[in-house]
């Protein structure tokens, strides 16, 4: 499967692309196509360094779009309208999965705010942006830094929603591939809303813990 992570360049979405890059090619895309070239040569040396051979490309986010069978969106709350705007047409029919959280800092405030968005949610958001695409939410609550830790065992629950059945499945198979992480059907986007505002919380219990990335996992579910 070919996956394209837009802003692939941050943090969380390079996490992702090391992570599903053992079983999928994966396409990073930036607005700038010399910064998803760069990103895509650092992961490549990082997975050299652990002997795994895969392919990643950097693109622009446009190139990677039309080329990906999956769509993460990994994008800075303030840029996500402006730039899935542009992308209507490269994104029909695909599954966009919404990794975003509409947190305070785009405005100057604090990570342990959100701000609240007229459609619920940044995923409800997409949607509205992308009505011809099988939007689906997931891995707001995983921190970046044991993503990119290939040696860590995540060791959390990653709670999908979505509208579309297959999407849901198929975005809840990727994430059964992160050894650690179990996805688990959360219900539809609407729930996302909910989902969104666990990060501000792990967040906060990361500063007041000294923790290296709080999670969340449900109990008493056997899946």
């Amino acid at each position: 499967m070919k996956i394209a992570i837009l802003g692939g360049t941050g943090d969380q979405g390079f996490g992702l692309a090391l992570r599903f890059s053992k079983n999928h090619e994966i396409l990073i895309g930036s607005r700038k196509a010399e910064k998803a070239v760069e990103a895509s040569e650092n992961a490549l040396k990082i997975l050299s360094e652990k002997k795994i051979s895969t392919t990643i490309k950097g693109l622009t986010n446009s190139e990677a779009s039309k080329l990906a069978d999956v769509v993460i969106v990994s994008l800075p709350f303030e840029y996500t309208i402006s730039t899935l705007k542009e992308l209507k047409e490269e994104l029909k029919g695909k599954i966009v999965v919404s990794i975003g959280v509409p947190l305070a800092t785009a405005i100057g405030d604090k990570p342990t705010r959100v701000i609240t968005c007229p459609q619920g949610s940044v995923a409800e958001l997409i949607q509205e942006i992308l009505p011809e695409s099988k939007v689906v939410s997931g891995f707001q609550n995983i921190c970046s830094k044991c993503l990119e830790d290939l040696d860590c065992e995540v060791n959390c629950d990653v709670l999908i929603a979505g509208n579309d059945v297959e999407a849901k499945k198929t975005v809840i198979s990727l994430a059964n591939e992160i050894p650690g992480i179990r996805g688990i059907d959360a219900g539809k986007l609407e729930i996302s809303k909910f989902i969104e505002q666990i990060t501000p919380l792990l967040i906060q219990l990361n500063i007041k813990y000294k923790l290296k990335g709080a999670g969340i996992q449900i109990t008493g579910l056997n899946l």
